[in-house]
């Protein structure tokens, strides 16, 4: 059997890092890289997916990235996933195991590799799903449409409005011409 693994959230400013590991254990129509699918087409296949899968999906909030770092909550997340799925071949979209042992990498595998299609398709509605739940939350910020990443939209409310309890605070912004909070 093989896992899948792809995450969501990577280069954001705001929210958190999102790792999913999925077994197929029913074929799903349809699967490709989230990247290229239409948000109403990822939310269609978002419980399909979960319907014919085991699947673990691990969130890892900005205050966590900020401590530890992006690489560390990587790893973190690829562990606890192997960890699920002991007797699983594992494979990791991109380039790097992030320090975990024996496990698969491979560039572009969300676009080639079922399992790991849908664990892309399950990052990105899981990440996504939770950024339209905190708008409410924070009103100054329009997430729902930018979901935390670098957009010019989402930098210019950072200038007028600073940064939130859920923003990145020790990633840099090149447009703000700033230095890491910390």
């Amino acid at each position: 059997m093989l896992c899948g693994i792809d995450e969501a959230g990577r280069g954001c400013l705001a929210g958190p890092l999102v790792v999913v590991g999925v077994v197929l254990i029913s074929k799903v129509d349809d699967l490709a890289d989230s990247k290229i699918l239409s948000e109403k087409k990822r939310d269609e296949l978002f419980p399909i997916i979960k319907q014919n899968s085991k699947y673990k999906i691990v969130f890892c909030d900005n205050e966590m990235i900020d401590k530890k770092g992006l690489s560390y909550c990587l790893g973190y997340a690829i562990a606890q996933i192997k960890e699920q799925f002991k007797e699983c071949e594992i494979l990791m979209d991109g380039n790097s195991s992030f320090g975990v042992k024996n496990i698969k990498t491979m560039i572009k595998a969300d676009a080639k590799v079922q399992e790991v299609s849908a664990a892309s398709i399950l990052a990105k509605v899981s990440r996504d799903s939770y950024m339209y739940g905190i708008q409410k939350d924070f009103p100054n910020y329009s997430f729902a449409k930018h979901k935390g990443y670098g957009t010019a939209l989402h930098v210019e409310e950072i200038k007028r409005h600073g940064y939130s309890a859920i923003h990145r605070k020790s990633f840099k912004i090149k447009s703000l011409r700033e230095p890491p909070l910390f």
